[in-house]
């Protein structure tokens, strides 16, 4: 799972800063943008209404008014000056404005999900698991794609995304189980029963991914003054202005920039001193916080993805042996030592970049399926946990085979936490009928994403501080 990326997070793309972006620069874009906004819907008004009762008795200065408009935005100022503009002021659509929009984001939501993304009507659409779990993923995607930064997040996208995951995850409030219980009647007569309650998975998941999630909001909400600031990465001098900048100007894009291979993200600066010692310790406590966050997302992902039912297409396309998916090397020290270790033979591994880590756990995971298959054939479709504990006693070779095979492709998704997801996941996922499973995994993808996110924005803004002292230590000795 690509828990940087989020396949999820590679949707991203950069944003482009400008040098130096102080909180004063940053209100005044932020004004300028709010201003653009307010011309472009008066704009839009004005194409659109009927001018058939203006008034050509006085002059017409329509570069004034629009100027005023600029100016004030309040209600009162827009309706006067729309007066003078001779329109009529159509506050009853201004004031709805607002509702029918979410109104319309809500029908077409709701029409995607019934159709299955298939706009055309046909029934060729996925399935509603399928249609939920791309729903949230896009909806991520929208929210914080543009996320690149330790601040807090814009109060749109804040409404944005807390109203459309409510709606999203208010299907979980139907998904119910039936339980047996007594029912007395009125005579005195106890008769049983079916009752409704919650699903045990949902009931116990889902309230701790929206803690979670509440949780990371916080964090990024806590950055709302901070000591640090970010550049864009293209900006070779973008220091604060002291007697120190020039002199580290020029070597600052190649010591603080964490990921060389990331380019497009914002540097972090610190001031030339550093951070002081109390924001340092409060970024460590938000990241190991953050950490902590990515480690349970993680959990709960895994854990529901194990649940999902392994689709009969990945079955049917699974290598003859195992021995020939994992490799002669490999399989020899997994079968010839008495006490096997994962770590040890990752070490000996030449696994470079994430893309051999995610070929290797392709590799071990369809070996352990096809060793587990082997493993299961005397004993029909009980499931594996069965199978372990009826043939470990006899010392299967198969068995023994899947369980290191098993704590492997765990050790290599240990070691490399922002891997993306394997083809057995993809294929989970996109066979997965179940819509309580698709909510709870694709939930739980995004929130790992945003988690691990933060965890390494945190990293660079601790870096460029390590570097600025130690770069300022060289200079001064």
């Amino acid at each position: 799972m690509d828990s940087s990326s989020a396949s999820v997070s590679d949707e991203t793309s950069g944003e482009r800063g400008g040098c130096c972006s102080s909180p004063s620069t940053r209100s005044l874009v932020d004004t300028a943008g709010n201003l653009s906004r307010s011309v472009s819907d008066v704009s839009t008004s004005f194409s659109s209404e009927q001018c058939s009762s203006v008034d050509h008795s006085g002059p017409f200065e329509p570069a004034a008014a629009m100027a005023k408009l600029m100016v004030d935005r309040s209600p009162a100022s827009v309706a006067a000056s729309l007066s003078r503009l001779s329109m009529k002021p159509r506050a009853d659509v201004l004031d709805r404005r607002s509702t029918d929009d979410e109104m319309e984001l809500v029908k077409e939501r709701f029409s995607k999900l019934l159709l299955g993304e298939d706009m055309s009507g046909g029934g060729k659409g996925v399935c509603t698991a399928v249609a939920i779990s791309n729903a949230i993923t896009n909806l991520y995607a929208t929210v914080f794609g543009s996320c690149h930064k330790l601040e807090p997040l814009p109060a749109g996208k804040k409404a944005m995304w807390r109203r459309e995951m409510d709606c999203l995850l208010s299907v979980c409030d139907y998904i119910v189980e039936f339980y047996p219980t007594s029912q007395t009647l009125p005579d005195g007569t106890k008769v049983e029963v079916m009752a409704t309650r919650p699903r045990s998975d949902i009931y116990i998941n889902l309230p701790a991914l929206e803690k979670l999630d509440a949780m990371l909001i916080d964090i990024l909400d806590s950055f709302q003054k901070a000591e640090f600031w970010y550049a864009d990465a293209g900006t070779r001098s973008f220091c604060s202005v002291t007697s120190l900048s020039s002199t580290l100007s020029s070597s600052f894009r190649r010591s603080m920039h964490r990921n060389e291979e990331k380019w497009w993200l914002p540097v972090p600066c610190v001031p030339d001193t550093g951070l002081t010692e109390k924001v340092c310790r409060d970024l460590q406590k938000k990241r190991d916080c953050a950490n902590q966050i990515h480690k349970a997302a993680v959990a709960i992902n895994s854990g529901v993805l194990s649940d999902m039912e392994v689709p009969e297409s990945f079955m049917a396309v699974l290598p003859k042996s195992g021995r020939a998916s994992v490799g002669d090397a490999v399989y020899r020290v997994m079968l010839g030592a008495d006490k096997f270790s994962p770590d040890f033979l990752l070490d000996t591994l030449d696994i470079s970049s994430e893309h051999d880590a995610l070929a290797m756990a392709d590799r071990v995971e369809a070996a352990m399926y096809v060793w587990r298959r082997k493993a299961s054939g005397s004993h029909g479709k009980m499931p594996w946990s069965k199978v372990k504990e009826l043939a470990g006693d006899d010392d299967d070779k198969n068995v023994t085979l899947a369980s290191r095979a098993e704590s492997l492709l765990l050790c290599l998704k240990h070691r490399f936490p922002g891997l993306s997801q394997t083809t057995l996941d993809t294929s989970k996922i996109q066979f997965n009928k179940d819509v309580g499973q698709a909510i709870l995994e694709s939930y739980s993808r995004v929130l790992e994403s945003l988690a691990f996110n933060i965890v390494s924005w945190i990293d660079d803004v601790l870096f460029a501080d390590k570097s600025i002292r130690k770069l300022s230590d060289n200079l001064k000795s």
